[in-house]
């Protein structure tokens, strides 16, 4: 490095290599990477990863250093909805504390698992190539203390350094290249057994060398289930014909939890306690003067929006800076276009509540927004989990209208108990409604789970939320939605179970989609 950054950092593409044919495994660069930046036990900027590929006596061990890989493309940095991860002008993907807000985003767009969120100050954080050091014109801690000179950095725009010249010369790999995320952090001799996380299986009872794997539904092991791996019908692995065993890893976590099951619960009952009223009065089916649509659609709508934002606070590791998400709008993230949305609708929903109670004119003109609000707030969440890259399970087209087809069922199973006691004559079309979204639902849950999967990931994803951890809440949810269809039989009782039956689908389509190993 022979200018200091801020000389030239318009022009400075910062990258690293790393060499494996001379890496040792020694961890020297995670345990330098700890004690420059503070990281605190039980979370890792960087790491490495241990496989064994082969069978003795003709076998050998794999090493693979784990980071931030510095992408081109970042998708952390769209995802985050305060732009507390950002982009330097040279190259650097970089993290503001200040205005973190503990969303975990960028956790679950990130497709290496390179990011994590601090357990003592609650704020996401990764490697950031040392830029503190960088901008001091020193090389980054783990580059200084690697006694095999392993780990190179360098700037991508000299020609003469020796990080371009590998990187243009040397036959160099990144990783999960599909992602098209531009990584500037290259693999030099890396066996691919290490390079995919799917492509070494675990040991059996878990028994990895030296490290502790938190055991729990909530928690994500890499490498393949030699259950799922069987079911598949290779039992070395899903994406390697290769002897490989993970010998050695750190603990992984998936980012939501519950709170994001119950979240995708509550909107869509928000949104759909007031879709299905007025659908119901565009196609003749519901007066407008019902108190269906009069009080319980504002009503029920905004009671349960108003649960929704409790519970996406609640999930933030920093709670008291949730304005920060329309102070500080991010607008490629969706999870801001998802809070205006929500906002929009919020409104919608109080002035409607206003003209009814004040007895005005004016619902009619309300319909024309709230219908397209009602809507957006039902399906915003598919493009929410879209800009999670690395989670297969929810990349799928159909998402948007499956999660409108969800506010139906979600809205008419709310409003059913409330037509028993205000409107009586509304009872009937509405169990109606409830059962043939719920055959709509299980109809799409089917082609979803049973068709063939684009990526070994999505692939995973569906084992595990049909016959893995998730597969109790899966069944449990698609029996009582099944039980749903009986809806105009059974009568208002059966509103409930339709609730329960789809929160228990939510919650195993969510976990699921996070289950699977990313490093």
């Amino acid at each position: 490095m022979s200018q200091p950054v801020a000389d030239h950092a318009e022009t400075v593409r910062w990258a690293k290599v790393i060499d494996h044919e001379s890496c040792i495994g020694c961890h020297a660069c995670s345990t330098a990477c700890k004690s420059e930046n503070e990281v605190p036990l039980s979370v890792h900027r960087t790491y490495v990863k241990y496989v064994d590929v082969g069978v003795f006596p003709q076998a050998r061990r794999a090493f693979q250093v784990t980071r931030c890989n510095q992408c081109a493309d970042a998708p952390c940095t769209h995802a985050c909805p305060t732009r507390a991860m950002y982009t330097r002008p040279d190259g650097i993907v970089d993290f503001d504390k200040d205005i973190c807000i503990g969303c975990k985003a960028c956790i679950a767009a990130c497709p290496y698992d390179a990011i994590f969120i601090n357990p003592e100050d609650h704020s996401a954080e990764k490697c950031n190539f040392c830029a503190h050091r960088i901008d001091m014109n020193l090389e980054p801690a783990c580059v200084v203390v690697c006694p095999t000179e392993a780990i190179m950095v360098g700037d991508l725009n000299d020609p003469n350094s020796r990080v371009a010249q590998m990187v243009n010369r040397e036959p160099v790999t990144v990783r999960r290249p599909e992602k098209e995320t531009q990584p500037k952090l290259f693999y030099l001799g890396a066996h691919q057994a290490t390079l995919d996380p799917l492509a070494a299986r675990r040991p059996e009872g878990g028994l990895f060398m030296w490290s502790e794997q938190t055991e729990g539904a909530h928690n994500v092991v890499s490498g393949y289930p030699m259950e799922a791996a069987e079911d598949g019908g290779n039992g070395h692995g899903a994406n390697s014909s290769a002897a490989a065993l993970l010998s050695y890893d750190v603990p992984h976590k998936a980012p939501w939890d519950w709170r994001v099951s119950l979240y995708t619960l509550t909107k869509g009952v928000a949104a759909g306690a007031y879709l299905v009223p007025l659908l119901m009065i565009l196609f003749g089916v519901l007066d407008a003067a019902s108190p269906i649509w009069r009080w319980a659609a504002p009503i029920v709508a905004g009671a349960f929006l108003g649960l929704t934002g409790l519970v996406l606070i609640a999930d933030l590791e920093h709670p008291k800076r949730f304005y920060m998400i329309f102070t500080k709008a991010h607008w490629r993230s969706w999870l801001v276009k998802g809070a205006f949305i929500i906002g929009a609708y919020s409104v919608i929903l109080g002035l409607h509540f206003l003209v009814t109670m004040l007895d005005l004119p004016g619902r009619a003109l309300l319909a024309a927004p709230g219908l397209p609000l009602a809507a957006m707030t039902a399906i915003y969440t598919a493009y929410l989990f879209a800009q999670a890259k690395a989670r297969d399970l929810w990349q799928s087209p159909l998402l948007p209208p499956h999660l409108l087809v969800q506010a139906i069922l979600a809205g008419s199973a709310a409003l059913v108990p409330v037509a028993y006691f205000v409107d009586p004559n509304a009872l009937p079309a509405l169990l109606i409604v409830l059962a043939v979204s719920a055959l709509v639902h299980v109809l799409m849950v089917l082609g979803e789970v049973t068709l063939t999967h684009s990526t070994a990931h999505a692939h995973l994803a569906t084992w595990e939320m049909v016959k893995g951890r998730y597969k109790a809440f899966f069944w449990a949810g698609m029996a009582l939605t099944i039980a749903t269809l009986l809806a105009p039989w059974v009568g208002v009782f059966i509103a409930p179970i339709a609730l329960i039956g789809l929160l228990a689908f939510e919650h195993a389509y969510v976990q699921a989609g996070q289950s699977v190993p990313l490093a």
